[in-house]
């Protein structure tokens, strides 16, 4: 994912480009504040870190289908019905995919504006929202780490084995700690 800076290409030479600029955004058509850039960008990468859990917890998925469908308790029958020796790694497949569904709900339900104590604290504003952006960047980072040794892995009990020391690895939930904890207005 590319973040781009969007530079006015009004703005240059001539009286002209000077006077048309001043009309877009001197006057305020087509103006933006940083903040709302920035809540702009918030918004972007928390899409992406959705995103990224999304693909995580479809390979595993695929993963725990696979490996359910290779160790059936009756060949030919439901793939519900494990044999007993690998429910250990189904259930561990299965706390690991809702552990990314969890990560995924936070993230779906997280929220930059709606914070009160924000707009109470109108001055700080935008140095929140840019350590709340370079938060979710971090996030943003692990997440694509994470996604990318899940995808290397290619076999359910391999994937059943790795994906608590991946989670952890990940530190996801630490940024997600720090990303709550500037919100509800302590220091990150």
């Amino acid at each position: 994912m590319e973040i781009k800076v969007i530079i006015n290409p009004i703005a240059g030479a001539g009286p002209a480009k000077r006077l048309l600029s001043n009309l877009f955004y001197g006057c305020g058509y087509n103006f933006y504040r940083c903040e709302r850039q920035l809540r702009t960008d918030d918004l972007l990468i928390r899409g992406k870190l959705r995103q990224l859990l999304v693909e995580c917890r479809s390979h595993l998925i695929s993963l725990e289908l696979a490996f359910r469908r290779e160790h059936r308790a009756q060949p030919g029958r439901d793939y519900a019905f494990l044999h007993p020796a690998a429910l250990p790694t189904a259930q561990a497949l299965l706390r690991a995919r809702r552990n990314l569904e969890l990560m995924e709900m936070a993230v779906r339900t997280a929220t930059a504006t709606d914070m009160g104590h924000i707009h109470e604290r109108h001055r700080e504003e935008r140095g929140i929202l840019e350590k709340l952006v370079a938060l979710d960047g971090e996030a943003l980072l692990a997440l694509v780490t994470l996604r990318d040794s899940v995808a290397r892995l290619d076999d359910g009990t391999a994937a059943a084995a790795a994906m608590g020391n991946l989670l952890r690895a990940s530190g996801f939930t630490v940024l997600w700690g720090r990303r709550e904890s500037l919100l509800a207005g302590k220091s990150a």
